[in-house]
């Protein structure tokens, strides 16, 4: 639901994609999509998760694969007890958000890689670094 109210907006507010710190329109509207993919892992909703990956990542991606993935390599966002956001950038039309995923006390710091098309965002994969233990 929050997609489609969101489409106008977003549409707007990804036509320029000027390298630099995300606008803060931007950033709202990347966090709330990352938000939405994480949510929908955490109550295993595949189908909605999947949605929210990018048309390239699909065609390249099926969903069953996808669900390997998540639960082969990405555990912890099935199990995170929260997550935050820092560092929303835009780079050669491609757009990166750092997100700091908390899950069995440890803290996996997530580096999301986002593009847009036809004014839509999707994301195109997600890369951990070495999870540390919370402080």
């Amino acid at each position: 639901m929050v997609f489609l109210l969101s489409g106008c907006s977003e549409k707007a507010a990804f036509e320029e994609l000027a390298d630099g710190v995300c606008a803060s329109a931007q950033e709202k509207l990347v966090e709330a999509h990352i938000s939405s993919q994480i949510d929908a892992i955490a109550k295993e909703d595949w189908r909605l998760a999947y949605s929210f990956a990018s048309p390239a990542f699909r065609s390249n991606v099926k969903i069953d694969q996808f669900v390997y993935i998540i639960g082969a390599q990405y555990g912890m966002l099935i199990d995170n007890q929260g997550y935050e956001f820092s560092g929303c950038t835009i780079a050669n039309q491609k757009i990166t958000q750092q997100v700091a995923v908390t899950s069995n006390a440890t803290v996996t710091d997530l580096t999301y890689t986002l593009s847009v098309q036809k004014g839509a965002l999707g994301v195109d994969s997600a890369t951990a670094s070495e999870a540390k233990l919370e402080a």
